[in-house]
């Protein structure tokens, strides 16, 4: 069997996602109907999926990032097979839930004896998973062996540049390294003094009392019952600021910004925006608003319309708050904006498909940067890239407001992309904000039972000796 890493493009739009891994059961067991939907349910509480009778109903789309593809992960581990292939099967899961669904795996693995391809860009994952590791670059296999040996002896510059690449979560570098200061062989000297606040006493940004909820049947004929996706919040942020948001899968994040940009209408609370209750404005005046707000979401690929040109989808934004003058004057912006990312101006005539994921996530980022907004939402950016891309897009965004003086609102599940970027973290669960602080005292005090089990979820197959080849920071 095998488990993709992009989960939307693998399940079917149409069709609940219970009834999803209910077809591989009955096309591949000797199961009557029934005892196929038992084991069904049973997978879904397997990969940690809360209330299996509800979540057998919903379509792919109901369910956030997080929570399809462990639905994808149980449709894997359905037949239990022999070999089990699993393509960045963690890449969207927070740190707890994936600590769980690693754990099922090894589980599985051990009790079936089924052998595990683990493909992956997280080497602190490889190090707690793996017994054995194979290092690609440039489609070629550069460096095998034990998995404790490459780490301990890392023989490749490559990779001791993917083990030098993840932000360090005891001290904060003002720029990240990538893959290309190791294969290059020109280290930079990095200092690592703390980075200067950005941020102004002024409120940008205001939330009181913020409320999301939704009503849920737990079959055709049961009284609805409410869900708080987000629950009770109050939030301040400063001008200038870089804010992280995190916490586990299906916690409330992404249903808070989006709400906060009033993608979705919250269901009570009161947003304010540089001092304009913006809770109930109409569609028509919430346009000047949006200019000022820009989100980046999660997966590049689903947010750029396939039949657009780069330079089409640029120039879009200036078209709809008719900015921009004439046409070759919205061209010419949309070129320069493709510079600052750090891509060609050729490049605006190709289509998404012709790019990597990373440099997709830059034109996301270009296209939110033409209407010069004030506020930045980060929606999980990174979250779906590898260690050295994610670095470059984290150096890329810190340049933005070094540049600008953008606000962030960074979201995330990966707390050491969080601690890096943010100079102040709220931890979010169940829909409410339980703790709240300077990025650094949570990180090294964490007060609350939740932070600290997302703390001690964080992969630790890194040991410190496998980076004495990296600069003198780990």
């Amino acid at each position: 069997a095998m488990i993709f890493q992009e989960p939307m493009s693998s399940l079917n739009p149409l069709i609940q996602v219970g009834d999803q891994i209910l077809e591989t059961l009955l096309l591949h067991k000797d199961l009557g109907k029934k005892a196929a939907i038992d084991r069904t349910l049973e997978l879904i509480d397997q990969v940690g999926l809360p209330t299996p009778s509800l979540l057998y109903k919903r379509y792919p789309h109901e369910l956030s990032g997080g929570q399809q593809q462990r639905i994808m992960i149980a449709m894997g581990i359905a037949c239990e097979p022999d070999l089990l292939i699993a393509d960045e099967p963690t890449t969207a899961l927070d740190v707890t839930i994936q600590k769980q669904v690693i754990e099922l795996l090894v589980s599985l693995q051990e009790k079936y004896q089924m052998s595990l391809l683990f493909i992956t860009h997280d080497l602190a994952l490889v190090g707690d998973l793996a017994d054995d590791i194979a290092v690609m670059y440039r489609g070629e296999m550069v460096e095998t062996g034990k998995t404790a040996k490459v780490f301990a002896d890392p023989r490749e510059a490559y990779t001791r540049g993917l083990l030098a690449c993840r932000p360090p979560l005891d001290k904060r570098p003002v720029r990240l390294l990538t893959v290309s200061d190791f294969v290059a062989n020109t280290l930079p000297k990095i200092d690592y003094t703390p980075q200067p606040s950005k941020s102004t006493d002024e409120v940008i940004l205001e939330i009181k009392g913020l409320t999301k909820t939704y009503a849920q049947k737990k079959h055709l004929f049961a009284k609805p019952e409410l869900f708080h996706a987000v629950d009770q919040v109050d939030l301040k942020v400063r001008k200038g600021m870089r804010l992280g948001i995190v916490g586990e899968s299906g916690c409330g994040k992404t249903t808070l910004a989006r709400s906060i940009i009033r993608l979705i209408e919250p269901t009570d609370g009161t947003i304010i925006f540089d001092g304009l209750d913006i809770t109930h404005l109409s569609d028509r005046d919430l346009i000047p608003v949006r200019r000022r707000i820009q989100y980046i979401f999660q997966n590049p690929y689903g947010a750029l319309n396939p039949r657009m040109t780069i330079g089409e989808i640029l120039i879009e934004p200036l078209i709809i708050h008719e900015l921009g003058g004439s046409k070759e004057d919205r061209w010419e912006a949309a070129a320069k904006q493709i510079e600052s990312v750090g891509l060609s101006r050729s490049m605006l005539q190709r289509f998404p498909h012709e790019f990597s994921g990373g440099q997709r996530q830059r034109i996301c980022i270009a296209r939110a940067l033409m209407l010069n907004p004030e506020i930045l939402v980060c929606d999980e950016c990174v979250s779906a890239l590898d260690v050295s891309v994610q670095a470059q897009i984290l150096n890329l965004l810190q340049d933005i407001q070094d540049e600008r003086g953008i606000t962030f609102i960074f979201i995330s599940h990966d707390l050491a992309v969080v601690k890096y970027f943010s100079e102040e973290v709220c931890v979010m669960s169940k829909g409410k904000i339980v703790e709240r602080g300077a990025a650094d005292e949570i990180y090294a005090h964490p007060k609350h039972i939740f932070t600290q089990r997302l703390l001690n979820a964080i992969p630790k197959g890194i040991p410190k000796g496998a980076l004495a080849s990296a600069p003198s920071y780990y």
